[in-house]
């Protein structure tokens, strides 16, 4: 079993900054791809970013790319989710998840979920 922890969410005003941290237990971090997905009120969960379990590629949900950056830390057993250039539309519930297989962009290629954080943006 792996126990997934999201953590950083809050309120920020547009333009602004802030980083999300993800915390994975109960097996080796190394051997974990990870993922951040998001989901705002009435809306579809969305594809943020993923990291395979190397660190070595990433991919980004168009909405994002260019402005949010994954990232891991392995001695920490954390990925960050660093977001920059902040806008109202960001506001969601940010999950973070965790596979075994491989790398993935849809909610069913993640067998491991946190229980969520919440990012607000004031416009």
């Amino acid at each position: 079993q792996v126990q997934v922890v999201e953590t950083g969410g809050g309120s920020v005003q547009a333009g602004g900054s802030l980083r999300l941290s993800c915390q994975a237990s109960g097996r080796s971090f190394s051997t974990l791809a990870m993922a951040w997905f998001r989901q705002d009120s009435g809306k579809e969960r969305e594809f943020v970013a993923a990291t395979s379990w190397s660190g070595q590629s990433t991919y980004y949900g168009d909405s994002v790319k260019g402005r949010f950056v994954i990232s891991r830390d392995y001695e920490k057993r954390l990925v960050y989710l660093q977001m920059n250039e902040l806008k109202p539309e960001d506001t969601a519930v940010y999950y973070c998840a965790a596979t075994l297989s491989g790398v993935g962009v849809k909610n069913y290629d993640y067998e491991y979920w946190g229980q969520g954080t919440q990012v607000t943006v004031s416009p």
